[in-house]
Protein backbone atom coordinates (compact mmCIF):
# COMPACT_ATOMS: atom_id res chain seq x y z
CA UNK A 1 0.00 0.00 0.00
CA UNK A 2 1.29 3.54 -0.78
CA UNK A 3 0.27 6.56 1.21
CA UNK A 4 0.82 10.33 0.05
CA UNK A 5 2.50 12.11 2.68
CA UNK A 6 2.34 15.71 2.74
CA UNK A 7 5.05 16.69 1.35
CA UNK A 8 4.27 14.83 -1.18
CA UNK A 9 6.88 12.04 -1.13
CA UNK A 10 5.00 8.40 -1.44
CA UNK A 11 5.02 6.00 1.53
CA UNK A 12 4.65 2.10 1.18
CA UNK A 13 3.87 0.21 4.03
CA UNK A 14 6.74 -2.13 2.71
CA UNK A 15 9.52 -0.12 1.78
CA UNK A 16 9.39 2.95 4.23
CA UNK A 17 9.57 6.57 3.19
CA UNK A 18 12.27 7.27 0.94
CA UNK A 19 13.86 9.99 2.98
CA UNK A 20 13.37 7.62 5.90
CA UNK A 21 17.24 7.95 6.92
CA UNK A 22 17.21 11.55 6.50
CA UNK A 23 13.91 11.59 8.93
CA UNK A 24 16.09 9.59 11.61
CA UNK A 25 18.62 12.77 11.59
CA UNK A 26 16.13 15.20 12.40
CA UNK A 27 13.75 13.27 14.91
CA UNK A 28 17.30 12.74 16.58
CA UNK A 29 18.04 16.55 16.45
CA UNK A 30 15.03 17.31 17.78
CA UNK A 31 15.25 15.41 20.77
CA UNK A 32 18.73 16.42 21.70
CA UNK A 33 17.09 19.76 23.24
CA UNK A 34 15.06 18.09 25.72
CA UNK A 35 17.59 15.32 26.72
CA UNK A 36 20.40 17.77 26.57
CA UNK A 37 18.60 20.61 29.24
CA UNK A 38 17.84 17.86 31.94
CA UNK A 39 21.96 16.79 32.05
CA UNK A 40 22.95 20.16 32.00
CA UNK A 41 20.16 21.65 34.66
CA UNK A 42 22.12 18.85 37.06
CA UNK A 43 25.13 20.49 36.68
CA UNK A 44 23.89 24.14 37.12
CA UNK A 45 21.88 23.66 40.03
CA UNK A 46 24.97 24.57 42.89
CA UNK A 47 25.34 27.66 40.74
CA UNK A 48 21.86 28.55 40.77
CA UNK A 49 21.57 28.28 44.81
CA UNK A 50 24.67 30.87 45.01
CA UNK A 51 23.17 33.94 46.04
CA UNK A 52 25.80 36.01 44.03
CA UNK A 53 26.41 33.81 40.96
CA UNK A 54 23.22 32.38 40.94
CA UNK A 55 19.42 33.17 42.18
CA UNK A 56 20.10 32.56 45.26
CA UNK A 57 17.58 29.34 44.95
CA UNK A 58 16.86 27.51 48.48
CA UNK A 59 17.20 24.11 48.49
CA UNK A 60 13.27 23.20 47.61
CA UNK A 61 13.23 25.52 45.43
CA UNK A 62 15.79 23.73 43.49
CA UNK A 63 14.26 20.64 43.79
CA UNK A 64 10.52 22.63 42.84
CA UNK A 65 12.50 23.51 39.84
CA UNK A 66 13.55 19.85 38.49
CA UNK A 67 9.85 18.85 39.88
CA UNK A 68 7.68 21.84 38.35
CA UNK A 69 9.23 19.92 35.30
CA UNK A 70 8.90 16.08 35.81
CA UNK A 71 4.99 16.77 36.80
CA UNK A 72 3.75 18.74 33.36
CA UNK A 73 6.16 16.26 31.36
CA UNK A 74 4.94 13.23 32.55
CA UNK A 75 1.66 14.17 33.19
CA UNK A 76 1.07 15.00 29.42
CA UNK A 77 2.93 12.16 27.52
CA UNK A 78 -0.06 10.59 26.66
CA UNK A 79 -2.52 13.65 25.83
CA UNK A 80 0.01 14.61 23.24
CA UNK A 81 0.35 10.93 21.72
CA UNK A 82 -3.00 11.24 21.43
CA UNK A 83 -3.08 14.71 19.72
CA UNK A 84 -0.21 13.89 17.37
CA UNK A 85 -2.28 10.95 16.16
CA UNK A 86 -5.55 12.89 15.82
CA UNK A 87 -4.20 16.10 14.39
CA UNK A 88 -0.70 15.39 13.34
CA UNK A 89 2.49 14.46 14.46
CA UNK A 90 4.92 17.03 12.56
CA UNK A 91 2.13 19.54 14.20
CA UNK A 92 2.75 18.35 17.67
CA UNK A 93 6.12 18.26 17.27
CA UNK A 94 6.68 22.01 15.84
CA UNK A 95 4.75 23.22 18.76
CA UNK A 96 6.54 21.24 21.26
CA UNK A 97 10.07 22.67 19.73
CA UNK A 98 8.20 26.95 20.01
CA UNK A 99 7.25 26.24 23.36
CA UNK A 100 10.77 24.73 24.20
CA UNK A 101 12.30 27.42 22.90
CA UNK A 102 10.36 29.92 24.29
CA UNK A 103 10.79 28.14 27.73
CA UNK A 104 13.88 28.29 27.68
CA UNK A 105 14.79 31.78 26.71
CA UNK A 106 12.38 32.71 30.10
CA UNK A 107 14.23 30.38 31.98
CA UNK A 108 17.88 31.89 31.10
CA UNK A 109 16.76 35.66 32.10
CA UNK A 110 14.43 34.82 35.06
CA UNK A 111 14.77 36.63 38.14
CA UNK A 112 14.08 34.87 41.00
CA UNK A 113 13.22 30.83 42.02
CA UNK A 114 9.99 31.22 41.22
CA UNK A 115 9.82 32.69 37.06
CA UNK A 116 12.19 29.75 36.74
CA UNK A 117 9.59 27.06 38.49
CA UNK A 118 7.25 28.12 36.29
CA UNK A 119 9.51 28.66 33.10
CA UNK A 120 10.79 24.79 33.56
CA UNK A 121 7.03 23.79 34.08
CA UNK A 122 6.41 25.22 30.66
CA UNK A 123 9.84 23.33 29.06
CA UNK A 124 7.43 20.03 30.57
CA UNK A 125 5.11 21.00 28.42
CA UNK A 126 6.84 21.37 25.28
CA UNK A 127 8.92 18.38 25.85
CA UNK A 128 5.65 16.44 26.72
CA UNK A 129 5.12 17.68 23.26
CA UNK A 130 8.36 16.80 21.35
CA UNK A 131 9.50 13.53 22.88
CA UNK A 132 6.38 11.14 21.84
CA UNK A 133 6.29 12.88 18.18
CA UNK A 134 9.89 11.81 17.69
CA UNK A 135 9.21 8.28 17.91
CA UNK A 136 5.91 7.95 16.29
CA UNK A 137 7.53 9.63 13.18
CA UNK A 138 9.88 7.40 13.04
CA UNK A 139 7.87 4.05 13.67
CA UNK A 140 5.32 5.67 10.52
CA UNK A 141 8.46 6.12 7.97
CA UNK A 142 10.22 2.91 8.59
CA UNK A 143 8.84 -0.64 7.35
CA UNK A 144 9.02 -2.82 10.42
CA UNK A 145 11.84 -4.91 9.63
CA UNK A 146 14.12 -1.63 9.39
CA UNK A 147 12.53 -0.24 12.69
CA UNK A 148 14.71 -1.83 15.12
CA UNK A 149 17.28 -0.10 13.84
CA UNK A 150 16.09 3.20 13.83
CA UNK A 151 15.27 3.26 17.61
CA UNK A 152 18.39 1.69 18.30
CA UNK A 153 19.99 4.95 16.58
CA UNK A 154 17.20 7.03 18.10
CA UNK A 155 18.26 5.77 21.49
CA UNK A 156 21.95 6.26 20.77
CA UNK A 157 21.36 9.83 19.99
CA UNK A 158 19.61 9.89 23.84
CA UNK A 159 23.43 8.76 24.91
CA UNK A 160 24.98 11.05 23.55
CA UNK A 161 22.91 13.91 24.88
CA UNK A 162 23.37 12.40 28.03
CA UNK A 163 26.82 12.13 27.78
CA UNK A 164 27.33 15.93 26.21
CA UNK A 165 24.93 17.58 28.62
CA UNK A 166 27.34 17.69 31.79
CA UNK A 167 30.46 18.19 29.48
CA UNK A 168 28.32 21.41 27.66
CA UNK A 169 27.01 22.74 31.01
CA UNK A 170 30.56 22.64 32.59
CA UNK A 171 32.26 24.61 29.82
CA UNK A 172 29.16 26.98 29.89
CA UNK A 173 29.25 27.92 33.64
CA UNK A 174 33.44 27.91 33.72
CA UNK A 175 32.96 31.08 30.70
CA UNK A 176 29.42 32.24 31.16
CA UNK A 177 26.01 33.29 33.63
CA UNK A 178 23.93 30.24 34.28
CA UNK A 179 21.50 31.10 32.33
CA UNK A 180 23.76 30.15 29.83
CA UNK A 181 23.01 26.70 30.19
CA UNK A 182 19.06 27.26 29.06
CA UNK A 183 19.90 29.29 25.95
CA UNK A 184 22.26 26.87 24.71
CA UNK A 185 18.93 25.72 23.64
CA UNK A 186 17.53 28.23 21.36
CA UNK A 187 20.38 27.24 18.36
CA UNK A 188 19.06 23.59 18.56
CA UNK A 189 15.22 24.86 18.23
CA UNK A 190 15.06 26.97 15.70
CA UNK A 191 17.60 24.65 13.01
CA UNK A 192 15.22 22.12 13.90
CA UNK A 193 12.32 24.01 13.12
CA UNK A 194 13.42 24.62 10.10
CA UNK A 195 15.10 21.05 9.25
CA UNK A 196 10.98 19.55 10.26
CA UNK A 197 9.42 22.14 7.99
CA UNK A 198 11.30 20.94 5.18
CA UNK A 199 12.45 17.52 5.88
CA UNK A 200 9.83 15.80 7.80
CA UNK A 201 5.97 14.49 6.53
CA UNK A 202 3.13 15.02 8.40
CA UNK A 203 1.00 12.29 9.44
CA UNK A 204 -2.00 10.88 11.43
CA UNK A 205 -4.79 8.59 11.86
CA UNK A 206 -6.72 8.19 8.94
CA UNK A 207 -9.82 6.64 10.81
CA UNK A 208 -12.31 9.82 12.20
CA UNK A 209 -12.95 8.45 15.42
CA UNK A 210 -14.30 10.31 18.00
CA UNK A 211 -12.76 11.44 20.92
CA UNK A 212 -12.48 10.70 24.14
CA UNK A 213 -11.91 13.59 26.66
CA UNK A 214 -12.40 12.00 30.04
CA UNK A 215 -9.82 9.47 29.08
CA UNK A 216 -7.63 11.81 28.46
CA UNK A 217 -8.54 13.94 31.10
CA UNK A 218 -8.05 10.96 33.47
CA UNK A 219 -5.16 9.98 32.17
CA UNK A 220 -3.95 13.78 32.95
CA UNK A 221 -4.92 13.68 36.42
CA UNK A 222 -4.29 10.22 37.55
CA UNK A 223 -0.13 10.97 36.35
CA UNK A 224 -0.07 14.06 37.47
CA UNK A 225 -1.53 12.99 41.26
CA UNK A 226 1.16 9.98 40.76
CA UNK A 227 3.81 11.56 40.20
CA UNK A 228 3.42 14.61 42.94
CA UNK A 229 3.36 11.66 45.43
CA UNK A 230 6.48 10.22 44.24
CA UNK A 231 8.60 13.62 43.88
CA UNK A 232 7.02 14.60 47.45
CA UNK A 233 9.43 11.57 48.43
CA UNK A 234 12.35 13.06 47.09
CA UNK A 235 11.31 16.04 49.14
CA UNK A 236 11.08 14.75 52.45
CA UNK A 237 13.52 12.12 52.01
CA UNK A 238 10.37 9.20 53.65
CA UNK A 239 7.69 7.24 51.95
CA UNK A 240 5.55 7.29 55.10
CA UNK A 241 3.85 10.88 54.82
CA UNK A 242 0.42 11.89 53.79
CA UNK A 243 1.35 14.48 51.36
CA UNK A 244 3.07 11.09 49.51
CA UNK A 245 0.63 8.49 50.36
CA UNK A 246 -2.79 10.50 49.05
CA UNK A 247 -1.44 11.63 46.26
CA UNK A 248 0.05 8.27 45.21
CA UNK A 249 -3.13 6.28 46.15
CA UNK A 250 -5.35 8.91 44.44
CA UNK A 251 -3.43 8.92 41.04
CA UNK A 252 -2.81 4.86 40.84
CA UNK A 253 -7.05 4.87 41.73
CA UNK A 254 -7.60 7.58 39.36
CA UNK A 255 -5.52 5.46 36.44
CA UNK A 256 -7.61 2.70 37.56
CA UNK A 257 -10.75 4.19 36.40
CA UNK A 258 -9.06 5.46 33.34
CA UNK A 259 -8.36 1.55 32.17
CA UNK A 260 -11.86 0.65 33.38
CA UNK A 261 -13.10 3.23 31.23
CA UNK A 262 -11.22 2.73 28.05
CA UNK A 263 -12.06 -0.49 28.32
CA UNK A 264 -15.97 0.03 27.94
CA UNK A 265 -16.23 2.32 25.11
CA UNK A 266 -15.87 2.30 21.33
CA UNK A 267 -13.64 4.99 20.61
CA UNK A 268 -10.66 4.70 23.53
CA UNK A 269 -7.55 7.01 23.82
CA UNK A 270 -5.59 3.63 24.48
CA UNK A 271 -6.84 0.34 23.58
CA UNK A 272 -6.01 -1.65 26.84
CA UNK A 273 -6.71 -4.84 25.41
CA UNK A 274 -2.81 -4.38 23.92
CA UNK A 275 -1.73 -5.57 27.43
CA UNK A 276 -2.82 -9.03 26.53
CA UNK A 277 0.37 -8.80 24.37
CA UNK A 278 3.04 -10.99 26.04
CA UNK A 279 5.53 -8.44 24.10
CA UNK A 280 3.80 -5.75 24.63
CA UNK A 281 3.36 -5.98 28.47
CA UNK A 282 6.77 -7.14 29.19
CA UNK A 283 8.15 -4.29 27.31
CA UNK A 284 6.15 -1.68 29.24
CA UNK A 285 7.15 -3.83 32.42
CA UNK A 286 10.93 -3.80 31.39
CA UNK A 287 11.60 -0.40 30.75
CA UNK A 288 9.41 1.10 33.37
CA UNK A 289 11.67 -1.50 35.62
CA UNK A 290 15.28 -0.77 34.10
CA UNK A 291 14.52 2.81 34.16
CA UNK A 292 13.62 2.61 37.97
CA UNK A 293 16.85 0.60 38.52
CA UNK A 294 19.44 2.50 36.38
CA UNK A 295 18.49 6.01 37.62
CA UNK A 296 18.74 6.54 40.68
CA UNK A 297 22.12 5.33 41.52
CA UNK A 298 23.54 7.23 38.59
CA UNK A 299 21.57 10.06 39.64
CA UNK A 300 23.51 9.90 42.95
CA UNK A 301 26.52 9.03 41.26
CA UNK A 302 26.90 12.58 40.14
CA UNK A 303 27.04 13.57 43.92
CA UNK A 304 29.43 11.29 44.75
CA UNK A 305 31.70 12.39 41.69
CA UNK A 306 31.07 16.29 42.48
CA UNK A 307 30.99 16.33 46.46
CA UNK A 308 32.75 12.96 47.75
CA UNK A 309 35.50 12.94 45.37
CA UNK A 310 35.71 16.46 44.72
CA UNK A 311 35.55 16.82 40.36
CA UNK A 312 34.68 19.85 38.94
CA UNK A 313 31.02 19.79 36.93
CA UNK A 314 33.12 19.45 33.65
CA UNK A 315 35.66 16.84 34.95
CA UNK A 316 31.92 14.84 36.64
CA UNK A 317 30.37 15.25 32.75
CA UNK A 318 33.16 13.82 31.17
CA UNK A 319 32.88 11.17 33.57
CA UNK A 320 30.24 9.81 31.70
CA UNK A 321 30.89 9.45 28.70
CA UNK A 322 31.51 5.82 29.44
CA UNK A 323 28.38 5.33 29.54
CA UNK A 324 27.44 7.29 26.08
CA UNK A 325 30.28 5.83 23.87
CA UNK A 326 28.87 2.37 24.59
CA UNK A 327 25.08 3.89 23.77
CA UNK A 328 26.88 4.72 20.98
CA UNK A 329 28.29 1.77 19.57
CA UNK A 330 26.15 -1.09 20.94
CA UNK A 331 22.38 0.69 20.57
CA UNK A 332 22.40 0.73 16.77
CA UNK A 333 23.21 -2.46 15.97
CA UNK A 334 21.22 -3.95 19.02
CA UNK A 335 18.90 -4.91 16.43
CA UNK A 336 21.07 -7.30 14.65
CA UNK A 337 21.42 -9.04 17.67
CA UNK A 338 18.17 -9.63 18.46
CA UNK A 339 17.49 -11.18 14.86
CA UNK A 340 19.87 -13.25 15.53
CA UNK A 341 19.29 -14.44 19.59
CA UNK A 342 15.75 -13.45 20.10
CA UNK A 343 14.27 -10.88 22.39
CA UNK A 344 14.21 -12.83 25.17
CA UNK A 345 17.60 -13.87 25.36
CA UNK A 346 18.69 -10.21 24.59
CA UNK A 347 16.65 -9.21 27.15
CA UNK A 348 17.33 -11.41 29.75
CA UNK A 349 20.78 -11.44 29.47
CA UNK A 350 21.14 -7.69 29.08
CA UNK A 351 19.41 -7.49 32.74
CA UNK A 352 20.70 -9.80 34.48
CA UNK A 353 24.10 -7.75 33.50
CA UNK A 354 22.72 -4.86 34.59
CA UNK A 355 22.17 -6.37 37.68
CA UNK A 356 25.76 -7.24 38.01
CA UNK A 357 26.81 -3.86 37.51
CA UNK A 358 24.54 -2.43 39.52
CA UNK A 359 25.05 -4.43 42.50
CA UNK A 360 29.14 -3.75 41.89
CA UNK A 361 28.05 0.01 42.70
CA UNK A 362 27.34 -1.53 47.04
CA UNK A 363 31.13 -2.32 46.95
CA UNK A 364 31.93 1.31 45.48
CA UNK A 365 34.57 3.39 48.31
CA UNK A 366 35.71 6.68 49.12
CA UNK A 367 38.49 6.02 47.36
CA UNK A 368 37.66 3.35 44.56
CA UNK A 369 40.16 3.72 41.40
CA UNK A 370 38.09 5.83 38.88
CA UNK A 371 39.10 3.01 35.70
CA UNK A 372 37.15 0.51 38.08
CA UNK A 373 34.04 2.58 38.02
CA UNK A 374 35.05 3.86 34.05
CA UNK A 375 34.58 0.26 33.00
CA UNK A 376 31.41 -0.43 35.09
CA UNK A 377 29.71 2.43 33.48
CA UNK A 378 30.68 1.47 30.14
CA UNK A 379 29.18 -2.05 31.06
CA UNK A 380 26.59 -0.87 32.43
CA UNK A 381 25.58 1.37 29.56
CA UNK A 382 26.28 -1.76 26.81
CA UNK A 383 23.38 -3.45 28.65
CA UNK A 384 20.83 -0.75 28.20
CA UNK A 385 21.80 -0.43 24.96
CA UNK A 386 20.92 -3.96 24.00
CA UNK A 387 17.26 -3.39 26.33
CA UNK A 388 15.87 0.05 25.55
CA UNK A 389 15.91 -0.25 21.65
CA UNK A 390 14.66 -3.92 22.00
CA UNK A 391 12.02 -3.23 23.96
CA UNK A 392 10.82 -0.08 22.75
CA UNK A 393 10.59 -1.56 19.08
CA UNK A 394 8.61 -4.42 20.51
CA UNK A 395 6.28 -1.79 22.26
CA UNK A 396 5.93 0.20 19.00
CA UNK A 397 5.61 -2.87 16.87
CA UNK A 398 2.67 -3.85 19.03
CA UNK A 399 0.43 -0.99 17.94
CA UNK A 400 -0.83 -0.47 14.37
CA UNK A 401 0.96 2.07 12.37
CA UNK A 402 -2.02 5.00 13.15
CA UNK A 403 -1.07 5.04 16.76
CA UNK A 404 2.36 5.12 16.85
CA UNK A 405 1.77 8.66 19.15
CA UNK A 406 0.03 6.77 21.79
CA UNK A 407 2.57 3.64 21.73
CA UNK A 408 5.54 6.40 22.03
CA UNK A 409 3.43 7.46 24.86
CA UNK A 410 3.11 4.71 26.69
CA UNK A 411 6.55 4.22 26.32
CA UNK A 412 8.05 7.35 27.30
CA UNK A 413 5.06 7.49 30.32
CA UNK A 414 6.03 4.56 31.82
CA UNK A 415 10.19 5.33 31.36
CA UNK A 416 9.34 8.89 33.42
CA UNK A 417 7.43 7.34 36.41
CA UNK A 418 10.16 4.29 36.35
CA UNK A 419 12.85 6.77 36.72
CA UNK A 420 11.29 9.45 38.94
CA UNK A 421 10.35 6.33 41.13
CA UNK A 422 13.91 5.16 41.30
CA UNK A 423 15.72 8.54 41.79
CA UNK A 424 12.96 9.45 44.76
CA UNK A 425 12.62 6.06 47.15
CA UNK A 426 15.99 5.03 46.22
CA UNK A 427 17.33 8.65 47.25
CA UNK A 428 14.79 8.01 50.30
CA UNK A 429 16.85 4.86 50.97
CA UNK A 430 20.54 7.07 50.62
CA UNK A 431 19.08 9.68 52.80
CA UNK A 432 17.81 7.42 55.68
CA UNK A 433 21.59 5.39 55.90
CA UNK A 434 23.22 8.91 55.52
CA UNK A 435 21.59 10.27 58.46
CA UNK A 436 22.33 7.28 60.30
CA UNK A 437 25.99 7.09 59.36
CA UNK A 438 26.24 10.88 60.63
CA UNK A 439 24.72 10.72 63.70
CA UNK A 440 27.43 11.49 67.00
CA UNK A 441 29.59 12.80 63.80
CA UNK A 442 28.84 16.41 64.45
CA UNK A 443 30.74 17.40 67.36
CA UNK A 444 32.56 20.33 66.76
CA UNK A 445 29.37 22.01 64.82
CA UNK A 446 27.35 24.80 65.72
CA UNK A 447 24.47 23.57 67.10
CA UNK A 448 22.01 25.19 64.99
CA UNK A 449 23.41 23.60 61.79
CA UNK A 450 23.28 20.29 63.05
CA UNK A 451 19.83 19.47 61.14
CA UNK A 452 22.11 21.16 58.00
CA UNK A 453 25.10 18.68 58.42
CA UNK A 454 22.33 15.25 58.85
CA UNK A 455 20.18 16.38 56.17
CA UNK A 456 22.24 15.89 53.16
CA UNK A 457 25.65 15.84 51.92
CA UNK A 458 25.23 18.84 50.01
CA UNK A 459 24.94 20.79 53.55
CA UNK A 460 27.12 19.23 55.05
CA UNK A 461 29.97 20.29 52.37
CA UNK A 462 28.62 23.42 52.57
CA UNK A 463 29.31 23.99 56.37
CA UNK A 464 32.44 22.10 55.95
CA UNK A 465 33.48 24.66 53.89
CA UNK A 466 32.97 27.97 56.29
CA UNK A 467 34.44 25.33 59.24
CA UNK A 468 38.23 25.95 57.55
CA UNK A 469 40.51 22.79 58.90
CA UNK A 470 37.90 21.69 61.08
CA UNK A 471 35.51 21.18 58.50
CA UNK A 472 37.89 18.16 56.54
CA UNK A 473 36.92 15.64 59.54
CA UNK A 474 33.57 16.37 58.98
CA UNK A 475 33.45 15.84 55.47
CA UNK A 476 35.54 12.72 55.62
CA UNK A 477 32.17 11.23 57.77
CA UNK A 478 29.89 12.75 55.64
CA UNK A 479 31.57 11.39 52.28
CA UNK A 480 31.53 7.91 54.29
CA UNK A 481 27.73 7.90 55.23
CA UNK A 482 27.04 9.11 51.76
CA UNK A 483 28.66 6.46 50.13
CA UNK A 484 27.17 3.76 52.65
CA UNK A 485 23.82 5.26 51.48
CA UNK A 486 24.70 4.34 48.10
CA UNK A 487 25.99 0.90 48.76
CA UNK A 488 22.49 0.10 50.20
CA UNK A 489 20.59 2.21 47.26
CA UNK A 490 22.43 0.21 44.90
CA UNK A 491 21.08 -3.30 46.44
CA UNK A 492 17.90 -1.84 45.97
CA UNK A 493 17.91 -0.84 42.51
CA UNK A 494 19.76 -4.55 41.64
CA UNK A 495 16.74 -5.93 43.55
CA UNK A 496 14.63 -4.55 40.71
CA UNK A 497 16.53 -5.11 38.22
CA UNK A 498 16.74 -9.03 38.99
CA UNK A 499 12.83 -8.88 38.71
CA UNK A 500 12.93 -7.29 35.28
CA UNK A 501 15.55 -9.96 34.85
CA UNK A 502 12.93 -13.08 35.96
CA UNK A 503 9.83 -10.99 34.19
CA UNK A 504 11.72 -11.06 30.74
CA UNK A 505 13.06 -14.42 31.03
CA UNK A 506 9.54 -15.39 32.12
CA UNK A 507 7.26 -13.55 29.60
CA UNK A 508 8.99 -11.62 26.77
CA UNK A 509 8.16 -14.07 23.76
CA UNK A 510 11.31 -15.26 22.16
CA UNK A 511 13.18 -15.40 18.77
CA UNK A 512 9.90 -15.32 15.85
CA UNK A 513 9.61 -17.78 12.89
CA UNK A 514 10.51 -16.28 9.58
CA UNK A 515 7.65 -17.05 8.02
CA UNK A 516 3.39 -16.02 9.16
CA UNK A 517 1.59 -18.93 8.42
CA UNK A 518 -0.23 -18.03 5.11
CA UNK A 519 3.65 -18.14 3.84
CA UNK A 520 3.98 -14.15 3.60
CA UNK A 521 7.43 -13.59 5.16
CA UNK A 522 7.19 -11.74 8.79
CA UNK A 523 9.21 -8.57 7.88
CA UNK A 524 6.04 -8.03 5.62
CA UNK A 525 3.11 -8.45 8.13
CA UNK A 526 2.22 -5.46 8.72
CA UNK A 527 1.78 -4.26 4.95
CA UNK A 528 -0.73 -7.68 4.60
CA UNK A 529 -2.43 -5.89 7.42
CA UNK A 530 -2.70 -2.82 5.89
Amino acid sequence: MRIETSLGDPLDARTGHPRRWQILGVMVFSLLAVVLDNTILNVAIKTIADPVQGLGATQSELEWAMNSYTLVFAGLLFTFGVLGDRYGRKKMLLVGMVIFGIASLVSAYAQDPMQLIMARALMGLGGAAIMPATLAIISNVFPIHERGKAIGIWAGGVGIAVAIGPITGGLLLQHFWWGSVFLVNIPIVLIGLVLIGTVVPDSKDPGKTGLDPVGVLLSIVGLVALVYGIVRISDLGTVADVSVVVPSLLGLAILGVFFWYERRIDHPAFDVRHFRNAAFSTAIASVGLVFFAAMGVMFFMAFYWQIVRGYSPLQSGALVLPFAVAQLIFAPRSSKVVEKYGAKAVGTVGMFVITACLASYSLVGVDTPIWILLVLTFVQGAAMAHIMPPATTAIMNALPREKAGVGSSMSNVVRQVGGTLGIAILGAVLSAVYRDGMEGKVTGVPQQLHHVVTESISGAAGVAESLGAQGAGLMKAAGEAFVGGIHWAALGSAAVALVGALLMARWMPGKPVPAAPDGIPEVDREAAVV
